[in-house]
């Protein structure tokens, strides 16, 4: 069974996030990162860098957040082609490189999100999802990055009304709900 590690506050509820969209079995470890567990020789022993999140698979030893996604979205089935593969991967890199940083690096934040946000904005005029019509983990990567921009730092959509619409609908997946709202 997939373990996964994180703290209260960490990028571990995307993660969650996936896994309960997957419906995947999965056991929660929370870390209490204020005591140091995260950097204790067992977990340093998962991820030597002693951050969060990180999963263990029987033997397999994964921590970065869009590492862990991609890994999912292919044990589970999600990626069935290298095209999608491709595809997926540049929506996962994409929200933790760029959209991350573009939104929450305060000295990038004024020139990158309007650029940023008319992109996606326009790419979300078309389609329901970032792929199309189904939900995949693209949108969990750029939807959770959005969406903690909301919660974070009380950003609006409202001049991006496809982003606006987008946001609202992923906010109301049950698993959104209960991995990153922590509502039952």
């Amino acid at each position: 069974m997939i373990k996964l590690y994180g703290g209260a506050r960490s990028r571990a509820s995307i993660v969650k996030w996936y896994l309960e969209e997957l419906q995947a079995p999965y056991e929660f470890q929370l870390m209490n990162m204020q005591e140091g567990e995260h950097l204790q020789p067992d977990f340093l022993e998962i991820n030597p860098f002693g951050k969060v999140p990180a999963i263990t698979d029987g033997d397999l030893k994964l921590w970065e957040s869009g590492a862990i996604l991609l890994y999912l979205a292919e044990k589970f089935g999600e990626l069935k082609t290298p095209e999608a593969k491709a595809i997926a991967s540049q929506w996962v890199l994409f929200a933790n490189a760029t959209l991350g940083t573009g939104l929450f690096v305060a000295d990038n934040r004024e020139k990158e999100a309007p650029r940023l946000l008319s992109g996606l904005n326009k790419v979300l005029e078309t389609q329901t999802y970032l792929l199309g019509d189904t939900f995949t983990v693209a949108d969990v990567a750029v939807g959770s990055i959005l969406g903690y921009a909301v919660m974070m730092l009380q950003m609006s959509y409202t001049d991006y009304p496809a982003v606006d619409a987008y946001v609202k609908r992923i906010n109301e997946r049950p698993a959104f709900k209960k991995a990153i709202l922590g509502q039952p």
